[in-house]
């Protein structure tokens, strides 16, 4: 039987579980995709409607995600062979063909160290999480969503945007930001530094919120 033993969650900001596992494009590691940012997103099973939903989404934002330096992998607790049959059908009957990598898990070593069994929702099945990986293999955000709804990819896009933005500008983005919007200056660290921020020419509500153009 399956080690369905639920091991730590992995926390963000901290490196992201490593991996070696097979997939449809070979074996992959968390290793080969330094240098890139990587989003790995789980599915319950091959041949689910919801799930052919989202992967259809992924395949089709997959040039986006590239243009970001931004890798795609898939993961289910199924084989590799099921995983090219979905693939083949997915092509057959709606016309998109799956370009990234999907995980086949079969011993759910993958799936448990990310935290993607989930007891309350299925015992054998990855529930529909998502995990975005930065270019020095540290984990930056997690999303989970129940086996029912399907995720909505155009939010990972703008959420992988949003954290490089951050991260060259050293800055912080507010809710629903798309590039082009005003980014918020950091709070004033000090008593001394909040008298002073008014006059730093941003745009300010007040001193603790205060943004920028880039």
């Amino acid at each position: 039987m399956p080690d369905t033993a639920s091991p730590a969650m992995p926390r963000l900001n901290e490196r992201a579980p490593d991996f070696e596992a097979p997939t449809t494009h070979g074996v992959k590691t968390l290793d080969d995709y330094k240098g890139k940012w990587l989003v790995l997103f789980s599915h319950p099973a091959d041949f689910t409607p919801v799930c052919t939903t989202e992967f259809m989404a992924f395949a089709q934002a997959a040039a986006e995600f590239k243009t970001l330096n931004t890798e795609l992998l898939g993961l289910s607790i199924d084989s590799i062979f099921s995983h090219i049959a979905w693939e083949k059908n997915i092509k057959d009957n709606f016309g998109v063909e799956i370009t990234f990598p999907i995980i086949a898990d079969l011993n759910m070593k993958v799936a448990n160290a990310y935290g993607m069994i989930q007891p309350g929702a299925s015992d054998t099945s990855a529930v529909r999480a998502t995990f975005i990986i930065d270019p020095e293999g540290v984990l930056r955000a997690m999303v989970y969503y129940p086996m029912s709804n399907g995720r909505s990819i155009p939010e990972f896009v703008r959420l992988v945007k949003a954290l490089q933005t951050s991260d060259a500008n050293k800055v912080a983005t507010p809710a629903g930001w798309q590039p082009g919007e005003p980014v918020i200056v950091p709070p004033p660290a000090t008593a001394a530094d909040a008298a002073k921020r008014l006059a730093e020419g941003y745009e300010c509500k007040d001193w603790y919120y205060c943004t920028k153009t880039l």
